[in-house]
């Protein structure tokens, strides 16, 4: 029985993509390799995936365009960005078009692998529990579809919109500190990280807006509370 986790890796460098097939080859990985945007869709119909691991700047079709291709097959599957490119801007632009995780070259190859079985490990706890329901004011939150519902009216979260609201949903009313929402959704709480959530925390905020008695408040250096 092969119990290894299956992985579409998506870069045009050549070289690098081959190391990396190669190196977590001879881990616990079943690595397909696809050189552009347009041959990873294919790969990803033939094979499907638990995880997708993708560059950014590609010709033809760039990462970000594959990513939000790809969620028109699949909302569920993990992505991680891998790129050279680190403005922070790139990185929220990443999440909001389905992005899971994103790692930076130059990389440690053993950074990669911690960061993609957290991926998946995450992935297959969502799974195997019951998706989660929330009643946000006049909203409601589902947390397994990453939809946030009002009269009628859908809207459609990015992954790491929804985890961060599901993550404030479970502690209604309490600070949930910075620190904790990084480590438990990024992985670490670098400064880079946090300017992120912010980012992140804005756009709920807007998302929230049709319902005055809804807040997400900003308790200064420490954390962040839904209100409601």
């Amino acid at each position: 029985m092969n119990d290894k986790i299956r992985m579409l890796l998506v870069e045009d460098e050549q070289t690098l993509a081959d190391i990396i097939a190669d190196t977590l080859g001879e881990k616990e990985f079943d690595v397909t390799v696809a050189y552009n945007g347009v041959e990873g869709l294919r790969r990803f119909d033939e094979r499907r995936p638990d995880v997708v691991v993708t560059d950014i700047m590609m010709p033809g079709i760039d990462g970000f365009s594959f990513v939000d291709a790809l969620r028109r097959r699949s909302a569920d599957v993990p992505v991680l960005f891998l790129s050279a490119r680190s403005a922070a801007e790139d990185v929220v632009h990443g999440f909001e078009t389905g992005g899971n995780d994103y790692l930076r070259k130059p990389f440690a190859m053993s950074e990669l692998i911690v960061r993609v079985k957290a991926l998946v490990g995450r992935s297959k706890v969502v799974h195997a529990s019951p998706a989660t329901h929330y009643r946000i004011g006049r909203f409601e939150f589902d947390a397994g579809r990453q939809t946030l519902a009002d009269s009628g009216h859908i809207q459609e979260l990015s992954a790491r919109e929804a985890e961060i609201l599901e993550l404030l949903c479970r502690h209604n009313g309490e600070i949930v500190p910075t620190r904790l929402i990084l480590q438990r959704i990024w992985g670490d709480d670098t400064f880079f990280n946090a300017r992120s959530l912010h980012v992140f925390i804005t756009r709920l905020r807007h998302l929230l807006a049709g319902d005055a008695s809804v807040r997400i408040v900003n308790a200064r250096g420490i954390g962040y509370k839904l209100q409601k």
